[in-house]
């Protein structure tokens, strides 16, 4: 794969990228307070007290959002401090009461980790990158300013203030959008296995922080900016492609790069300045006085790690040793843990309805999951009713196909009728006429009427028009309504014409 490199005037440029995701952690209530984290509640109805910093309300550590960014740090093969402590990181805004913010900087619960991530989704056993972690620390988010309720003044919605967030901080180690897009897309699905983070990024509960900066290849690295709140992939790589060529534009029209912090705008498709990007001493950091520091002992770590599921690397490799399926295929079942949870749910179902091992029927129900059922509900559309749509239901299909007593045609117009109408497979099969016939006597007569019918090309195909045995099958399905088994036509096709 070459270089992502931008072209200017005075030759190319080197993008250096690195992301600050913040993930708001899966919880039912705040950081700090019993508020709930509901998502779309009216404004200002999930606000305690703590919330609103009320004087004399002080703030309690929710244990959970604790034992989620743990289970995280985890997750990404990272170091966990058993010692980390909540700071207080000092400025005004108006949608946040306290005017400080609960963070961690100088000790934060999760160190250094990463990230193996892909490049190429056809072929993902290429070689994909390292990503470095630097940290994971955790801190609250503010509340929701709205401009556009009112022409002369601005609304705040405090809902969100207090939230729990993780923000996950990279290395610089992305080099074009594509890596940044796969780094993203890896974390997310790794935040979903875990259960720490929905991932809804048009919620706004994962979003990034894009730091962008340019250089001459291999020359020093020069200053960045930071554009906040990007809460898409495709913007992520939009905002890289924008900034990195105005940056260039920059510097070769002979000005310089000043460290700030900026905004995307998506209907443009440009970035532009908010404010100048503050250093750690501009927020006057200091431990929180009102939090004990944050110990962890080895049973709650022990917990947190018996409580990690087979994440999507090592699910991606057992489906591929033990289940034998093809490297595509295993990482497009692994990449969201709910598509993992639907194959492994029918392979489970259907591996007991047929009575065979899972490895054997592996391949078959990947195939239901990833193109049969998919393109039958998108034909469908509102029609598919999916509450029908259990593994039970999907497995007796399957075993149905497996038996011979369906076709793969008639196995989707069963699965049709099913989404619709959430009759049994078996019944529906049977009373629409959409079972196949395995009777080899049956099949037997129809092919000796064909040949017989057909002898000038029977001794061409015995004459060496090999090509001719198509025909012969074609003309048997034909006349037997597509309800012949096409296995048993070949067979029996192959030895009457020898």
């Amino acid at each position: 794969m070459s270089e992502y490199r931008i072209q200017g005037a005075t030759g190319e440029w080197e993008v250096i990228i690195g992301l600050e995701v913040h993930a708001q952690i899966t919880t039912q209530s705040k950081l700090f307070s019993g508020a709930a984290t509901e998502f779309g509640a009216e404004p200002n109805t999930q606000v305690s007290l703590v919330d609103a910093a009320m004087p004399g309300m002080l703030p309690v550590p929710n244990r959970e959002c604790i034992r989620q960014a743990v289970r995280t740090g985890m997750a990404i093969n990272a170091e966990i401090h058993k010692w980390s402590r909540f700071d207080r990181k000092n400025y005004f805004y108006a949608d946040l009461p306290q005017g400080y913010q609960i963070s961690q900087l100088y000790h934060p619960i999760v160190g250094e980790g990463q990230i193996e991530v892909s490049l190429d989704e056809k072929k993902p056993d290429a070689p994909g990158k390292t990503i470095g972690i630097e940290r994971i620390h955790v801190e609250q988010d503010a509340g929701k300013l709205m401009h556009d309720q009112h022409p002369t003044m601005s609304y705040v919605d405090l809902n969100r203030s207090g939230v729990a967030l993780m923000e996950i901080v990279s290395r610089p180690d992305m080099r074009s959008p594509l890596e940044a897009a796969a780094y993203v897309r890896k974390l997310r699905s790794i935040l979903r296995y875990v259960g720490s983070c929905d991932g809804n990024m048009e919620q706004g509960s994962m979003r990034a922080d894009v730091n962008v900066s340019v250089r001459k290849p291999g020359g020093e690295l020069g200053t960045r900016t930071e554009t906040k709140n990007v809460n898409s992939m495709r913007f992520i790589a939009q905002v890289i492609e924008y900034e990195a060529q105005r940056q260039v534009d920059v510097i070769e029209g002979g000005g310089a790069i000043v460290q700030e912090t900026r905004l995307f705008d998506p209907d443009k498709g440009e970035t532009r300045s908010m404010r100048s990007k503050e250093d750690a001493h501009d927020y006057r950091y200091f431990p929180d006085p009102d939090l004990l520091p944050v110990e962890l002992d080895e049973a709650f770590l022990e917990e947190c790690r018996q409580s990690l599921p087979e994440l999507p690397d090592a699910k991606r490799a057992r489906y591929e040793g033990e289940l034998g399926l093809t490297a595509y295929n295993a990482a497009v079942l692994t990449a969201e843990v709910d598509t993992a949870q639907r194959f492994e749910a029918l392979l489970v179902s259907t591996a007991t309805a047929i009575g065979k091992p899972e490895a054997k029927i592996a391949t078959q129900a990947a195939n239901w999951i990833l193109s049969v059922a998919p393109g039958v509900i998108k034909s469908l559309g509102e029609d598919a009713n999916l509450e029908h749509n259990s593994p039970a239901a999907n497995a007796a299909i399957l075993a149905m196909v497996d038996k011979g007593s369906v076709s793969g045609s008639q196995a989707k117009q069963v699965y049709e009728i099913l989404l619709k109408t959430g009759r049994e497979p078996s019944e529906i099969a049977e009373t629409e006429g959409l079972q196949q016939t395995s009777d080899t006597g049956a099949i037997e007569a129809v092919i000796a009427d064909i040949l017989a019918n057909n002898e000038d090309k029977v001794a061409q195909y015995k004459g060496g028009k090999d090509k001719l045995f198509g025909f012969f099958v074609g003309q048997t399905m034909k006349a037997m309504q597509g309800k012949a088994n096409p296995q048993i036509v070949n067979e029996l096709l192959k030895k009457v014409l020898g």
